[in-house]
């Protein structure tokens, strides 16, 4: 059985699971799962549905006690994974510890998918300072690539391994943020338009019109309706007034990307669950939601967001 222990008195507890084949994921999960049970601790397990069929097995009858979410489709787009997996579950609990196991990144994941789910585990230490919480991240150090064991170094303050729990010499979280705001590829847009506060409404159906000419399926066009607005609106009060959009079909996605001249300095902007009395700032969040992934670059000269939509 593992044993976590906090990071220099922080009650946050992040630490990274690498396991080799079916028993070491089970006897790395389970054991951890038992004690938060054992203790009283809300337990809950966001991963790939084979791994989720592993858990469930062992755990037997006990497995009632645990919930679990599939997390190919919950954590399709990693931009979601904090506010409407981790702390939905950990905020829906109001007292004692909460134990968590999150597996984001699973063989499988694409290219461009990969840097916006690093980000998200990096963003997992912000996200959680000062909460009772424990996450327990698993990866396969057979499956995945080395890059992605190298950056789980990085984004944990503690590794498991065997049975073994040290300190990650490699962890530096505001190193792997910098890295992941990373400028983002030349688009190869079919359609661009400039907007302004008094073209928000043309802007959107323009947008439309040129989804539906890449074949868009009509019932994703209010999602992206709902995005348009919401990263236009965006720019037009907190990008300088005025922005670009653009629309390309890439690997059976269509991308809307909108480009301002603003300077977004939050990144957990759009990762935090709203309250129910916030009034605004509920934009990034949607799109956030909405959306199969979403990249985002910000620098000097100004901010850049990608939303990703499945096309037939």
């Amino acid at each position: 059985m593992t044993h976590t222990a906090t990071t220099a008195g922080e009650p946050f507890v992040h630490p990274a699971l690498f396991y080799r084949g079916d028993e070491e994921y089970v006897d790395g999960t389970v054991p951890f799962l038992l004690k938060g049970l054992a203790s009283g601790e809300s337990t809950a397990v966001a991963a790939p549905p084979d791994r989720l069929r592993l858990i469930r097995y062992a755990l037997g009858t006990q497995a009632d006690s645990v919930y679990f979410v599939d997390m190919t489709r919950a954590g399709r787009n990693p931009g979601r994974i904090i506010p409407s997996v981790l702390r939905a579950f950990a905020d829906g609990r109001s007292e004692g510890r909460v134990r968590i196991i999150g597996e984001p990144v699973w063989p499988g994941r694409s290219t461009l998918e990969y840097p916006a789910c690093v980000q998200h585990e990096a963003l997992i230490n912000r996200a959680f300072t000062g909460r009772e919480v424990t996450i327990l991240c698993p990866y396969d150090a057979v499956g995945l690539p080395a890059r992605a064991i190298a950056d789980a170094y990085a984004t944990h303050p503690v590794v498991i391994t065997g049975g073994t729990e040290v300190n990650s010499a490699a962890y530096d979280v505001e190193g792997v943020l910098e890295r992941c705001n990373e400028a983002l590829p030349h688009p190869s847009a079919t359609a661009t338009a400039d907007f302004t506060a008094g073209t928000l409404a043309v802007t959107r159906d323009f947008a439309l019109q040129e989804a539906r000419a890449l074949g868009m399926a009509a019932g994703r066009l209010q999602d992206l309706a709902l995005i348009v607005a919401e990263l236009t609106t965006n720019s037009v009060v907190h990008g300088g007034g005025s922005g670009t959009l653009r629309l390309w079909a890439e690997d059976a996605r269509l991308v809307c990307e909108v480009a301002d001249g603003g300077r977004l300095t939050d990144p957990l902007a759009g990762r935090r669950p709203a309250a129910p009395a916030q009034i605004g700032g509920r934009g990034l969040l949607l799109v956030n939601s909405l959306s199969d992934l979403v990249r985002v670059h910000s620098g000097e000269r100004g901010t850049t967001i990608r939303s990703y939509l499945s096309l037939p």
